[in-house]
């Protein structure tokens, strides 16, 4: 079983965000979730543009195929990754080994 989902929309997943981490940066797997530390406080916004430029380099895609789906607002989010490549599903994969 898979901590993702792809779908025809793209790929879902679930982020934990830490924010004010002193550097951005993917920890692991935890509860299903994906927990990432972004280098951004939590106020206008900052931490979720930080989640969205960390996710697009990490995955090599456009910053404009990362969508915030759900709780924008909040620590628990839910991603889309839309048009994924296989350089994308490769990089998902290898999350599992962290």
């Amino acid at each position: 079983m898979t901590w993702y989902r792809e779908d025809s929309a793209g790929i879902t997943f679930s982020v934990r965000v830490i924010p004010r981490a002193s550097r951005s940066e993917i920890v692991g797997l935890h509860d299903g979730a994906l927990k990432i530390r972004v280098a951004a406080p939590p106020v206008e916004g900052a931490a979720n543009k930080e989640l969205v430029r960390y996710l697009a380099k990490t995955f090599r895609i456009p910053r404009m195929a990362v969508m915030v789906v759900s709780g924008a607002g909040s620590k628990h989010k839910v991603i889309r990754l839309a048009n994924p490549s296989a350089v994308t599903r490769e990089a998902l994969n290898k999350l599992v080994l962290i």
